[in-house]
């Protein structure tokens, strides 16, 4: 192993174990702010739209951000900023006395989230020029999930000792810090990430490649059919398919299937290239039958296909498009890629809020035949870019 591979694997792993502690607090959270949403006197079409817009405004300023991030080339100073804001938010959520305030600071969390993301993005790319891109990015995945399998964890603990959704927040306040404290040694240590990639090419694109859209669209429609854990969590407590203190281990175990799969695919996309998402699609297309449709097993079963897609999307699909988009545009494909996925994410999940108020049985087929769509597409794409 080279010297260079080293230093971007040590960096990948750095960036990871922020991930990892920024999603314990934040994927923590996100493990019962439907319930928490529910207590304070929200309908399941507002937890379904809060959820879904606060993905559009998350992914939709992506396109800002990473459009910044390549014209200034501030790509610590962005990515710094959007933790900041991204972590801060979810403490806050203890001093919410209505679901109005604390869907403002699940809507902020969101943004500190899409200010940061294109530009670490880009970031882990050079690095992953060395080490394999599916391998690189599923690594990265897989140590942000375990955080997000331990945050859901925790708070399942909390609840386990009658501390509450507020006492949950507050104590989600420590691995934000820690997320923050390994992100500013990063800085120190990788100041110029981009000298990770040691052979750049040689030509750059005046814009973005014409397979990169129709791989945009096939990830569009996998997003507008997977439904946001909010929704899903709200659904189990009011069925009563788990007990509540069941609903953030659930979320956890989704997260373990997502780290797993991260590391799987990631393998098996460096090898075999996209038509691996085919293969993941066929799979994930499937949770929600078993999530609303199922009692206590085959609602978990559900919550682990749930995470194998997850798992697929935040590390294939990343790494996919490190491979379609010249270095120089970076910023902008992975800010282009988030806001389309985004805008999809959002229709989805606000159509599939309206959907659960009408029609269980509606939204699960509407969710399976828009995961299903994409086939063609990622067939399509995998043949260009062959």
């Amino acid at each position: 192993m080279s010297i260079s591979t080293k230093k971007a694997i040590k960096f990948v792993i750095l960036l990871g174990v922020v991930s990892l502690f920024a999603d314990m607090t934040y994927e923590g959270a996100r493990s019962i702010t439907g319930p928490f949403l529910a207590v304070l006197g929200a309908g399941a079409t507002a937890v379904g739209v809060v959820a879904g817009f606060g993905e559009l405004i998350g992914y939709g300023l992506r396109l800002i951000s990473g459009l910044i991030s390549d014209k200034t080339g501030k790509y610590w100073t962005i990515t710094i900023l959007g933790y900041a804001l991204n972590l801060t938010a979810v403490p806050l959520l203890a001093l919410a006395g209505r679901w109005e305030l604390a869907a403002l600071l699940m809507i902020a969390e969101r943004i500190g989230k899409a200010v940061r993301t294109p530009a670490r993005d880009a970031m882990l790319s050079h690095a992953t020029k060395e080490m394999g891109r599916g391998w690189g990015f599923g690594l990265h995945e897989a140590l942000d999930q375990i955080g997000a399998m331990l945050g859901p964890l925790i708070v399942s603990a909390v609840l386990y000792l009658k501390g509450g959704y507020r006492n949950s927040f507050i104590i989600l306040l420590l691995p934000a810090f820690l997320a923050l404290s390994v992100l500013v040694a990063a800085r120190l240590l990788y100041p110029r990430p981009r000298d990770l990639e040691a052979a750049l090419p040689a030509l750059r694109a005046k814009g973005l490649p014409q397979v990169f859209w129709f791989y945009l669209a096939a990830v569009a429609l996998i997003a507008a059919g997977y439904a946001d854990f909010p929704l899903i969590a709200y659904h189990f407590e009011k069925a009563s398919t788990f007990p509540k203190i069941w609903i953030p281990i659930s979320y956890a175990v989704a997260m373990g299937a997502d780290a797993l799969a991260a590391l799987f695919f990631g393998r098996l996309f460096d090898r075999l290239g996209l038509s691996i998402l085919i293969l993941v699609a066929l799979l994930s297309a499937f949770f929600a039958p078993l999530v609303f449709w199922g009692g206590f097993y085959l609602a978990l079963a559900g919550m682990v296909l749930w995470g194998v897609g997850m798992g697929a999307q935040e590390s294939i699909m990343r790494a996919a498009v490190a491979e379609m988009v010249s270095v120089d545009k970076r910023g902008a494909g992975y800010g282009i890629f988030n806001a389309g996925y985004g805008l999809a994410w959002f229709l989805g999940s606000a159509l599939m809020g309206v959907l659960y108020d009408v029609s269980v049985s509606v939204l699960v087929l509407f969710s399976v035949m828009a995961q299903l769509a994409s086939i063609p597409l990622f067939r399509l794409v995998g043949r260009e870019n062959e």
